[in-house]
Parts: C-alpha cells; sequence; structure tokens
C-alpha cells in the first residue's frame, strides 16, 4: 500500500505556526506534496526543512516569496529533479519530482509536485499560464511514455489551479469566464484525461457523479462554511496506478478556526 497527500500549504512557514506540523506528525502518508511553500530552504525550521523521519526536497522560486514546491517521502528516492526542462519556468518553484524504487516485485514510481500558475483572464498573467501548460503537457506526455516502457508508474499532485467540471466548483455559472474555469483550460484537462493520453483524475474517478469533494475555499466571507468551493488539487495518475487507488479524501478542517491553509490535504492510497 502507498498512500500519498498532496496539499498548498499557502506558505510553509505560517502553517508550520497553524498547526500543520501535528497534522505531519498524525499523517499516515508514505509521501506529502507541498506547493506554495513561499520560502528558501534556510529560511525554514528543521522540523520543516529536514523533519525527523522524513527525506525533503524543496524546489524554491527565484523570487523569494512567491510560489516554491517540496516533497517529502519517509523512503530516499533514487532521483531528485527540479523542474521539467523549460527555459522560462525550472527556476520559479512550480515543479520537482522524484523516482521512488519497487520493492524487488513492484516498478517504480515517478511522483511529482505540481504549482500550476494561478493566471488572471484577459491579462498577460493568463499568456504565461497557458505556455506552462503548453510546456508542461510535453513534460506529462514524456513521463507517461517512461513509464509505459519501464512498467513503471507516474504520478503528479499538487495545485493544478483549474477546475474541470462544472462539478468541481460550486459557483460555476459566476465563474465562467475566470481563469481556473476558462473555456480553454477545461479543454487541456480534458484532453489530458482522454485515454489516448493515459492519465487519470484519481479523485473523480473514486467519486464519479458528485460535486465536489472541493478542497479549496477562500478565506474571505462564509465560502468554508457554506461549502462554496473549488477541486483544483489533483492526483493525476498514468493508467494502471489510477486503476489501483483504493481511497481518496479530502481532509477538510472540521471548522474554519482549524484551518492550516486555504487548501485542505488531498490523500489518496494506492495498492502497489
Amino acid at each position: 500500500m502507498l498512500t500519498v497527500t498532496s496539499v498548498n500549504v499557502n506558505g510553509l512557514r505560517a502553517a508550520g505556526r497553524k498547526g500543520f506540523l501535528p497534522w505531519l506528525a498524525a499523517t499516515a502518508a508514505d509521501v506529502v506534496c507541498l506547493q506554495e511553500v513561499r520560502a528558501e530552504p534556510d529560511q525554514l525550521p528543521d522540523e520543516l526543512r529536514d523533519p525527523e523521519g522524513w527525506h525533503a526536497y524543496h524546489a524554491p522560486a527565484a523570487t523569494k516569496g512567491r510560489a516554491g514546491v517540496s516533497i517529502y517521502s519517509r523512503t530516499a528516492p533514487t532521483a531528485v529533479r527540479v523542474g521539467f526542462g523549460s527555459a522560462e519556468y525550472d527556476a520559479s518553484g512550480r515543479y520537482i519530482e522524484v523516482d521512488l524504487p519497487g520493492d524487488g516485485t513492484a516498478a517504480g514510481l515517478t511522483v511529482g509536485s505540481l504549482y500550476l500558475p494561478t493566471g488572471e483572464a484577459e491579462t498577460e498573467r493568463q499568456t504565461a499560464k497557458y505556455r506552462f501548460m503548453a510546456e508542461f503537457r510535453a513534460h506529462l506526455d514524456a513521463l507517461h511514455e517512461r513509464a509505459a516502457s519501464t512498467g513503471g508508474h507516474a504520478l503528479v499532485c499538487g495545485d493544478w489551479n483549474i477546475a474541470h467540471q462544472e462539478a468541481d466548483l460550486r459557483n460555476w455559472r459566476g465563474n465562467r469566464k475566470s481563469s481556473g474555469f476558462l473555456p480553454e483550460e477545461r479543454a487541456w484537462l480534458t484532453d489530458l484525461l482522454d485515454p489516448a493520453a493515459g492519465w487519470t483524475d484519481v479523485v473523480r474517478s473514486l467519486h464519479p457523479g458528485v460535486e465536489g469533494p472541493y478542497s479549496w475555499w477562500s478565506f474571505r466571507g462564509k465560502a468554508f462554511d457554506n461549502d462554496t468551493g473549488w477541486r483544483i488539487d489533483y492526483h493525476m495518475a498514468t493508467p494502471k496506478l489510477g486503476a489501483a487507488a483504493t481511497t481518496a479524501m479530502v481532509e477538510r478542517a472540521a471548522t474554519y478556526a482549524e484551518r492550516w491553509s486555504d487548501h485542505a490535504p488531498v490523500t489518496v492510497t494506492y495498492t502497489v
């Protein structure tokens, strides 16, 4: 069994002060993918930079205080890679991946932590998001091809900043012209999830035909209390790994006061 959690921490130092550390101490996850870390490794306290019992890897953004992704793994990886071969984005703190060994009978697994840019409709930020998406799709294709040729698996977790279908955000009618739910973004995910492309939205595959489960709620107003959320945090897996998923849950805080991020951890268990 392998359990993987992905969560946008909305600033790891702040999350550490609000309750992330007790969550980390209690989690049964074997791998934890973090996004929006927003800190250089030397700015993190020891218990966040190199927590006991974990192998920790960080990819901060060149622009301090922005983005940043990390991976904690209980098993030492055989390889760690920052970025995806992009001259524009490899120093932006948007992607890190590790190769985890198989157990002698099972093939290895590549796990990536992704923080896809937010964008803003009809601005350069949206154009930059589309450039990222185009380059990253080529990397996803290469990951899939490698997994297929080696008999291994690939899993890309993170904050993809796109709600795919109407069931993936509560107020979809009011967001049809908003970044994160634009037709072009949704079509990009549809194409990625086509059987020919070979990627599976694991949480949706285990929770078909329902609204949500949402993983992000604005801190403003009553969004959390009213469950007015978005499902933008995904586990995207190659086919055999996706089919091996047994449970998927969003670890939604019991109350607004107990939140340590505006996102909730998304945890999936796989039989690999």
